[in-house]
């Protein structure tokens, strides 16, 4: 059920995206310009207009949904309840790599000679 939902609210998020950059604009920040908008008492009743204001509806039911959803997936418990929790061991501390040898970090001899044997101090 959550994933059908998600899949819905992706594809409206994508739709109103589409229409919102499709609708022309009109110039001035905030609806300043071109006369009709959120400022005047009129607003322009375009098909794209009507279009974005059900897809912007639709995206907040889904997002109400998919908060109800994930309440209730979450099985009351709190964050600050889980990090009070002592029953759980705690984790070992990783112990740090040997290094290697330094011999053989050393590149090859020039000349194609024999590398040289280790020494024994």
């Amino acid at each position: 059920m959550e994933n059908v939902v998600l899949t819905i609210h992706l594809l409206l998020a994508l739709g109103l995206i589409g229409v919102v950059l499709m609708q022309r604009s009109e110039g001035g920040g905030l609806g300043m310009g071109g006369g009709g908008g959120a400022i005047t008492g009129r607003a322009a009743a375009t098909a794209l207009g009507k279009l974005t204001w059900i897809l912007a509806a639709a995206f907040i039911v889904t997002s109400i949904t998919l908060t109800i959803i994930a309440a209730q997936n979450a099985a009351g418990i709190s964050v600050l309840d889980r990090l009070g929790d002592t029953s759980a061991p705690a984790p070992a501390t990783p112990s740090a790599p040997g290094l290697p040898d330094a011999d053989t970090l050393l590149p090859p001899p020039a000349g194609g000679t024999a590398p040289l044997a280790p020494r024994a101090d």
